[in-house]
């Protein structure tokens, strides 16, 4: 099977640059699953686990939003932020939800303040994300 380089860069660091097989994303439009020789194109991304295949294996990645750029050689992911699942502590994710949760309750009835109601919605598909990650790695 043929390779490609995958670099998922944040604006404080590359979180990771390996040789894969294969990477899913999910874009704002669906789902992408890009494989070498892959048409070129640029798509933002949505806040979601990335799951990345190489040597018969699959590693998650939680991005946090951002583009996906495939080239001819190489793709890009430049995401808001990205966390390795060994980064990611898995009590504070849920700690998060539950608190955005009830943030969303108590501004869906009024939906007064649009701001707090996405900021709420964001924090909860952070969370989510992260919580998502770590179930398919072994710790």
């Amino acid at each position: 099977m043929s390779t490609f380089l995958l670099e998922i860069v944040t604006p404080e660091r590359k979180v990771f640059a390996e040789q894969v097989d294969m990477v899913v994303v999910k874009g704002v439009e669906g789902d992408l699953g890009i494989m070498a020789g892959h048409i070129p194109l640029v798509t933002p991304l949505r806040i979601s686990p990335v799951k990345i295949k190489m040597n018969g294996k699959d590693t998650w990645l939680a991005v946090h939003g951002g583009f996906i750029e495939v080239g001819q050689q190489k793709v890009v992911i430049l995401a808001e932020s990205a966390e390795l699942p060994e980064d990611i502590d898995v009590d504070r994710a849920k700690a998060a939800m539950v608190r955005a949760e009830q943030r969303l309750k108590m501004n869906e009835r009024s939906k007064k303040d649009h701001v707090d109601f996405r900021r709420a919605e964001v924090s909860l598909q952070r969370a989510l994300t992260r919580i998502e990650v770590t179930k398919h790695t072994k710790r």
